[in-house]
């Protein structure tokens, strides 16, 4: 790896940047506490993006970049010892190269110093069925996962096989064995690889995320079957994943899937990253465990009446990302601004804020 490639990386990890954007036109920039900050004034020329991007394949033990310029984008991991591991995603941006570097510390996340609630961490006592945790893009959910599957390393014996593409956290193997497999150098596709799975005795599998229907039906089937599976969606909201589950079947077969869904679903958690009044970020959880009235509405096809149990459950470990919003906002961790920008829904949440003296 060329010497201002490797500076470009550990300036990054120095300055706790979480993404690195190399886009043409622009500086080099980093993503620092949820704000992308230009490096220097100098504007990325195409060949100098080109030699940046092909020096990250070198990096990463020589890959190709092939697929990248075949098809457009491609997805890869490497990592620098003593330094960090990065998980690189590459593409074509009006005909010049382009890639956005997501920092992934060696070190595996503390749940406690990042905010993951008890509740969220709980999942890990859990020894089957399907668990969904849910956010947009970066909003930190493999975080979330690693810490789950941290917690169960520690404390079970079992066997964890994880799907992932492309890897960013590495699990050493403590009580239990931590199977890793990356999609497209390990196996073709998530698909293959969870079927493939079923056969390698796990205890629990974790799944990157579930790209078409057929995925999603394997994975239920392997929660039926006395396995702990873990996944992910780009949703926000625990009636808006259910949704889009059962969106994903064609409609003859969506009766069935919501009976199915309503047996294997454990619990659905959903997150997103919040900028704090100190110039940090926080994440905001929404939890639910599914009782036997979320079974009954899934069932019935009641799912909009979800968030009314949801308010109500408090006591069963669940919350609603708004009233999560409007906790971090009570305990002056995130503004009222913020709070509102991020509700689910907006209307309410702006006279819960002016009832607990919010001034806009």
């Amino acid at each position: 790896m060329n010497e201002l490639l490797l500076s470009m990386l550990r300036s990054a990890v120095e300055q706790g940047a979480s993404d690195i954007f190399i886009v043409c036109g622009m500086p080099v920039s980093y993503k620092i506490n949820g704000a992308i900050l230009p490096q220097n004034e100098e504007r990325i020329l195409p060949e100098r993006s080109q030699e940046i991007i092909f020096g990250l394949y070198e990096a990463a033990d020589h890959r190709s970049p092939d697929h990248l310029l075949d098809c457009g984008d491609d997805d890869f991991s490497f990592s620098i010892p003593g330094l960090s591991r990065f998980r690189v995603c590459t593409f074509k941006q009006r005909g010049s190269l382009s890639a956005v570097i997501r920092v992934v510390t060696f070190t595996l996340p503390d749940s406690r110093t990042l905010g993951i609630p008890d509740a969220v961490m709980s999942i890990a006592e859990r020894s089957k069925g399907f668990v969904l945790v849910t956010g947009p893009a970066g909003s930190g959910k493999t975080t979330t996962l690693a810490c789950i599957i941290e917690a169960i390393n520690q404390n079970r014996n079992a066997h964890i096989i994880t799907l992932e593409d492309p890897i960013e956290y590495l699990h050493r193997h403590k009580k239990s064995v931590v199977s890793q497999r990356e999609i497209s150098s390990d196996t073709v596709s998530y698909d293959a690889a969870l079927r493939a799975a079923l056969r390698q005795a796990p205890d629990v599998i974790l799944l990157g995320e579930m790209r078409d229907y057929e995925t999603i039906r394997t994975a239920m089937t392997a929660a039926e079957t006395g396995h702990l599976v873990i996944s992910t969606l780009h949703t926000v909201g625990a009636a808006n994943t259910i949704d889009r589950i059962i969106d994903a079947f064609p409609s003859s077969q969506q009766q069935q899937i919501r009976t199915q869904l309503a047996m294997v679903l454990q619990a659905v958690v959903s997150q997103q990253l919040i900028p704090t009044t100190d110039g940090k970020i926080v994440p905001a959880f929404e939890v639910m465990f599914l009782n036997s009235a979320i079974r009954n509405m899934i069932r019935e096809s009641k799912i909009h009446q979800i968030d009314t149990v949801l308010y109500s459950s408090a006591g069963e470990g669940m919350c609603t990302m708004d009233g999560s919003l409007l906790e971090l906002y009570k305990k002056g961790t995130i503004s009222a601004h913020h709070a509102l920008q991020y509700a689910t829904n907006p209307d309410t949440m702006l006279k819960k804020l002016t009832a607990a003296g919010a001034k806009f």
